[in-house]
């Protein structure tokens, strides 16, 4: 064990994992994006990445670890390269975004945010192409995708738990129960559960919605 010490200048806001479990990518409250090299006692810097002007919320690696999308407060999403460690595309909405998710086929990514709405991006040129209401009053604040593309899942600060159908764009289930604002959710590798955190410390495990498998 060891640890990575002044990772960022302004606090380390965000991470994730290679599939391959040999790097981390982290996001800095100053914006920037840094991929380590993991060891087995040490690490390595291998590149920092600055495009961000406002801290990294949210990062979601690609299946083959060759691309990263990262979430930032300053009202884009990037795009980046893995391997020549350079951006890719840029994503922009006049939201400040929470929140970010690939596909599982790769070729769309969901964002949301403080505008409360749910976009649909090419991952190819960065292009919108779809966007729905995802609250009538709260920041969108955590999203996830099942397996298969079929099913996603939204939290917001209006204290519910929504499950849309991707393709169609309309909820099929709401969940109630939480007593504060909802900050992040899980969908369960299996698909039978889902998995929600909020502000006042509770963990919910809810039951994923037999007529949606």
């Amino acid at each position: 064990m060891f640890t990575v010490n002044d990772a960022h200048h302004r606090g380390v806001t965000a991470v994730a994992v290679t599939n391959d479990c040999r790097r981390i990518v982290s996001g800095g409250g100053e914006g920037m994006i840094r991929v380590w090299q993991i060891n087995s006692n040490s690490q390595e810097l291998l590149a920092t990445m600055k495009e961000h002007k406002n801290a990294v919320v949210s990062i979601r690696i690609n299946k083959s670890d060759t691309e990263c999308v990262t979430a930032s407060l300053d009202g884009t999403c990037i795009i980046w390269n893995l391997k020549r460690f350079v951006r890719n595309q840029v994503l922009f909405e006049n939201t400040l975004f929470q929140c970010v998710a690939y596909h599982p086929e790769e070729y769309h990514i969901l964002t949301g945010g403080t505008d409360r709405k749910i976009a649909y991006w090419e991952a190819t040129n960065g292009a919108q192409i779809r966007e729905l209401e995802g609250s009538k009053s709260g920041t969108i604040n955590g999203l996830d995708i099942d397996s298969v593309g079929n099913y996603f899942v939204t939290v917001s600060a209006d204290k519910l738990v929504k499950l849309w159908r991707y393709n169609e764009g309309d909820v099929h289930s709401v969940g109630i129960g939480h007593g504060s604002e909802v900050k992040k959710v899980k969908i369960c590798p299996n698909t039978q559960h889902i998995i929600s955190v909020s502000a006042d410390g509770s963990i919910f495990r809810w039951k994923f919605p037999k007529t949606a498998l």
